[in-house]
């Protein structure tokens, strides 16, 4: 395959680094060089806001109706759909994630994501006007913020850059985003195909490293918001950058999944949940399954299922239709599993399942599903992200010391509870602190439903209308209705009463 050269989408106009450098994207399969993709340089980042700036400011986009910038939306949407094939293959070969999974679940989400948003355009709800003050009548009224820095991560490149653009553009917000720079590919073609439908400078994509683009778009006093989906070191660092001009700082960061089986419940449905919400997308998501907590009485028969159903996941060439689980994004996490592997065999835990690289794949940053059994509750591989497919189960005694340990995280993502009594599971539902909680299921999403973490998960939501009033602000407005007649504050001011 020829190596295609990529450049940054800045005011309208494709353009290369300052610096005219570029780096290597790989594919994460066959550890080839796919793309070389321009290295954005500080000077890029600000010309790049300055376009989204003079966009915001002479109204090119903000002051189309509602009903304008949802035809557009909706475009965009009709354009991913015509290009589905071509976007899944490409978000496949470089992201490592299997083309089924990318075809099948990103892309038509990412186009019913840009529809949602395109009838929220016109959806706008807020307090109704009316004489609250018994002197005048008051309004609400919902305005954009501004310019708005997104910074996207690499598991889920387009779908969850989509997850910024949609509601931003939908409010009339204009952008500047940043693609991670392993995964930049499909964010670019992306700008590509919808170009024509915005005006020059709405939005932008500038590629490059997180210390240089990163930092620029949070402690720019142009950037009025900036939206993050990362690491929660991160998520803390771009607070801190963003204080200078006090902009919204919108995140979405780690998470460590529990997911909690009831004494009833269905062990065979349980076994199966876990195995799938563990090594999606090759466990590469702040969702996925962790942490399996299970009555002590359960353990063992629950091991045996779970080993039997991860010796079925098919690893290899995420391009076939046959393949369950392709390769990690990159070299560095695959070490990052092994390390984490050596980690959890020095503190204690029992390895019962893979922990090493698939045999015969000679090529590729793969790594096989890891099951750890006598995992305590203080391991690290307990407490931390690990962003691989290593899943610790964990005994209980009781139901109230499955719901502490579920807890006893920094984070607080995503969750499951499975079993059979509805009482009981949504009253265990509503005790973990955890932004969503699953009752048999894990990792279903839709874009009417908020999605974002409590604690160092970050705050803020992405998807639903709730992400709409993220990326938008409230105004009072006011018109006197007394004319000339003195009104009650008056009085207070001049003492007397006329």
């Amino acid at each position: 395959m020829a190596v295609k050269a990529y450049k940054m989408f800045i005011d309208g106009k494709w353009v290369g680094s300052s610096t005219k450098q570029t780096f290597d994207v790989i594919n994460p399969a066959t550890e080839a060089v796919i793309a070389k993709v321009a290295k954005g340089e500080k000077e890029d980042v600000k010309a790049a806001i300055e376009a989204a700036r003079l966009a915001f400011d002479n109204g090119s986009w903000s002051d189309k109706t509602p009903a304008e910038r949802a035809a557009a939306l909706w475009k965009m949407a009709d354009l991913v759909e015509k290009n589905v094939t071509r976007f899944a293959e490409l978000e496949s070969m470089n992201v490592g994630k299997t083309i089924k999974y990318s075809r099948d679940s990103d892309m038509p989400f990412i186009i019913d994501n840009l529809r949602f948003f395109a009838g929220a355009a016109r959806n706008l709800e807020g307090k109704s006007m009316g004489n609250y003050s018994g002197l005048g009548f008051s309004m609400v009224k919902r305005e954009p913020l501004g310019v708005v820095g997104a910074i996207v991560p690499w598991n889920y490149p387009l779908y969850i850059a989509m997850w910024k653009i949609a509601p931003a553009l939908a409010a009339g917000n204009t952008l500047v985003i940043k693609p991670a720079s392993y995964t930049p590919l499909t964010l670019l073609e992306f700008a590509k195909l919808i170009e024509s439908l915005l005006p020059k400078g709405v939005l932008n994509v500038v590629t490059g490293p997180g210390d240089v683009v990163g930092s620029e778009l949070a402690s720019s006093s142009k950037v009025d918001m900036v939206a993050l989906t990362g690491d929660v070191s991160t998520g803390k660092r771009i607070m801190q950058m963003g204080s200078g001009n006090l902009k919204r700082v919108h995140l979405e960061l780690g998470g460590k999944a529990p997911l909690v089986i009831m004494p009833d419940a269905s062990l065979e449905a349980a076994a199966e949940g876990a195995i799938v919400s563990a090594f999606w997308n090759g466990a590469q998501d702040c969702t996925a399954t962790t942490r399996v907590y299970v009555q002590e009485k359960m353990h063992d028969k629950l091991v045996s299922m779970l080993v039997k159903k991860a010796a079925k996941i098919r690893i290899g060439d995420p391009m076939k239709e046959t393949t369950d689980m392709g390769p990690l994004v990159s070299a560095k996490q695959r070490e990052r599993a092994e390390t984490y592997v050596k980690t959890g065999i020095e503190e204690g835990a029992k390895l019962v399942y893979g922990g090493k690289r698939p045999p015969g794949l000679k090529r590729g940053f793969y790594f096989q599903p890891t099951i750890f059994t006598d995992v305590g509750q203080g391991m690290r591989i307990c407490q931390e992200e690990i962003f691989a497919p290593i899943l610790s189960v964990i005994r209980y005694k009781t139901v109230d010391e499955a719901v502490e340990k579920a807890n006893d995280v920094v984070y607080g993502l995503a969750a499951s509870v499975w079993g059979s009594d509805i009482t009981r599971t949504m009253n265990v539902a509503g005790r973990l602190k955890f932004g969503t909680v699953w009752i048999n299921e894990h990792g279903i999403l839709a874009s009417e439903m908020p999605h974002g973490g409590y604690k160092q998960s970050g705050f803020g939501k992405d998807l639903s209308m709730y992400a709409f009033d993220e990326f938008t602000q409230i105004k009072h407005m006011y018109v006197d209705q007394t004319g000339l007649v003195r009104k009650p504050w008056y009085y207070v001011v001049y003492g007397d009463k006329e």
